[in-house]
């Protein structure tokens, strides 16, 4: 059958197909397989589900300050930001209402004492492990301190006084001692580090904490926050910083730098890959085209062989085999130049101290992708041979 039905295959409008195809094809899972090898170096996260935090505040002017502005967020404000469409979570800072001081030194002998001041997110904002309980029995207090603090103390103050640097893992160790003022009362209280963090340049206690010794200090949690931060899904969205500028809102440090690269990388590699999947599209009909014209060319054949008592499912069988064939063979290559193309970048993406993402997703974007073209050539196939067994 199959040398009977093949006289009349065009072997240049299959070439043709399956080249479109398969640069098609190589295009979408080289962008997708490009975009999990560069993501490590935008977030620690190695997943197409990105998180990025901004921490806020009010813009305050000398003229604002001297006209009494405030610098307070509202309920309204948090409300509003919400609601926007960037905004997955925000929290407010809740800031200490009570006199601190902190020393630091071994018994009533102190080598250090200064002003301290506390405040206290939510814990899922926060980017450091570890254990993290008060209790207001034995008030203990665990701090998170920014790593930039502790660089600070170690080639600054330290260096400067003759003082010892601290390593992180010495943090723990060093003791602590806070006095808590406020309402008439003063406290002494032990503290003890337990994490650094790289997201929050601020020293952290867990709420319960704050909640406990605002209560007792100071004015029970009354005074609106003076800063936010945000969990945002898109990262460097130019609408973000919109939003921020049309609020007089400021965005600490340089996460807009940061997630504006990340977003034009994002926006690049969308645009890749959905001229990619245009061109897969394009070779699907191209490959459909060919097989309708080689149908009609043999739809005497065809019929002759459905009246001697060939099944449509027999007769289709020929070139549902020649296009799972080709599709194979597609597939395979595209694989291959995918990795191969990978070999090449990922010399360059080494120096960045990354060592890639996984290949499963570029793969199964890939086998889904040939899945549905074979799918939809299959069920072409054996709807038109099955009209012309319908016809007669």
């Amino acid at each position: 059958m199959w040398k009977l039905l093949r006289k009349h295959i065009s072997k240049a409008q299959l070439i043709g197909f399956s080249l479109a195809n398969l640069i098609g094809l190589s295009i979408v899972i080289l962008a997708v397989q490009f975009y999990s090898d560069v993501l490590p170096v935008f977030s620690d996260q190695e997943s197409f589900i990105s998180k990025d935090y901004l921490i806020i505040s009010r813009n305050l002017t000398s003229a604002g300050a001297l006209m009494g502005g405030t610098s307070e967020f509202s309920e309204a404000d948090l409300a509003d930001i919400k609601a926007q469409p960037w905004c997955r979570k925000v929290a407010p800072f809740v800031n200490s209402e009570f006199g601190i001081t902190a020393s630091i030194g071994v018994d009533a002998t102190h080598a250090m004492r200064t002003q301290f001041f506390f405040e206290s997110i939510p814990s899922e904002f926060i980017d450091v492990d570890a254990s993290w309980k008060f209790d207001p029995a034995n008030p203990t207090v665990p701090i998170i301190m920014s790593r930039d603090y502790l660089s600070l103390y170690n080639f600054g103050f330290a260096a400067a006084q003759g003082m010892p640097k601290i390593s992180e893992g010495e943090a723990s160790s060093v003791p602590l001692s806070f006095g808590l003022s406020g309402n008439g009362l003063r406290d002494n209280v032990q503290g003890r580090i337990v994490g650094f963090s790289n997201r929050l340049n601020t020293i952290i206690v867990p709420e319960e904490f704050m909640a406990w010794a605002n209560k007792r200090y100071g004015q029970g949690g009354a005074l609106k926050p003076l800063r936010l931060i945000i969990e945002v899904n898109r990262p460097g969205d130019p609408k973000i910083q919109q939003y921020m500028d049309e609020h007089n809102y400021n965005i600490a440090g340089d996460k807009t730098n940061s997630g504006k690269t990340y977003y034009f990388l994002t926006l690049i590699i969308s645009i890749v890959v959905v001229v990619g999947v245009l061109i897969s599209l394009l070779s699907f009909f191209v490959l459909m085209l060919s097989i309708y014209l080689l149908l009609q060319k043999n739809t005497r054949k065809l019929q002759d062989l459905l009246l001697l008592g060939y099944s449509p499912a027999e007769v289709s069988k020929p070139y549902v085999k020649m296009v799972l064939y080709i599709n194979a063979a597609v597939l395979v290559l595209s694989l291959v130049l995918m990795f191969a193309a990978r070999a090449s970048y990922m010399v360059m993406l080494s120096g960045l101290g990354t060592k890639g993402g996984s290949v499963v997703a570029a793969i199964a974007v890939a086998v889904l992708i040939m899945g549905a073209i074979t799918t939809g050539n299959v069920i072409a196939i054996r709807r038109k041979i099955q009209s012309l067994w319908l016809r007669d």
